[in-house]
């Protein structure tokens, strides 16, 4: 099998966090978010216990998502760590993005696979989902709020004692130029042993 190396590559420099704040208002289509979802199963899984969840909000359920993000962090975060702009920002995002995709980590029943080992399975598959959008020209926005460790969160993702949410990810249409982007070169942080 051959593919196009330097398509690849640039889809992989290219991927940009695109916040919320920064989509238009031009809807995702249901397919493209299928296809994120297929292409974020194809992940490496220990075990092949493919431990990924999604939970999908789109139109109304944007609106509820938001609701529910505001009460849970108002009911879990002690009142001296809250924060109004934290609290804006959870209630805000979810309607100015197109769709929310909560990620969820279900651990294998047996526990066999090391819940490290789980998490960083979900971790590849949102990287493919956020490759995946790049190649839409889509915007993607991992966001890790303290509210998604809570038993509150789980209980709104149906989720098991073991599992865990590790993430909202917001998906929308930018509204602003792609963004560039720069790394260290490989020299800053590689080491070779021969």
């Amino acid at each position: 099998m051959q593919y196009n190396l330097s398509e690849i590559t640039a889809i992989i420099r290219d991927r940009r966090t695109i916040y919320p704040e920064q989509f238009s208002t031009r809807k995702v289509h249901r397919e493209q978010l299928e296809l994120l979802l297929n292409n974020a199963i194809w992940a490496p899984t220990h075990g092949m216990t493919q431990p990924w969840r999604f939970t999908v909000f789109t139109d109304n359920a944007l609106l509820d998502l938001s609701e529910q993000l505001g009460r849970i962090y108002l009911e879990t975060i002690p009142v001296d760590k809250q924060n109004d702009a934290k609290l804006g920002l959870l209630i805000k995002r979810p309607k100015l993005a197109s769709a929310v995709i909560a990620v969820s980590m279900k651990r294998d029943e047996t526990l066999r696979i090391s819940e490290q080992d789980e998490l960083l399975a979900v971790a590849c598959a949102v990287q493919n989902m956020h490759l995946t959008c790049t190649a839409y020209g889509l915007g993607g926005f991992w966001s890790t709020p303290a509210v998604i460790h809570t038993l509150a969160m789980n209980q709104l993702l149906d989720l098991g004692e073991h599992d865990k949410c590790v993430g909202l990810f917001y998906v929308g249409y930018p509204a602003i130029e792609w963004p560039k982007g720069q790394r260290k070169p490989i020299e800053y942080v590689t080491t070779w042993k021969q």
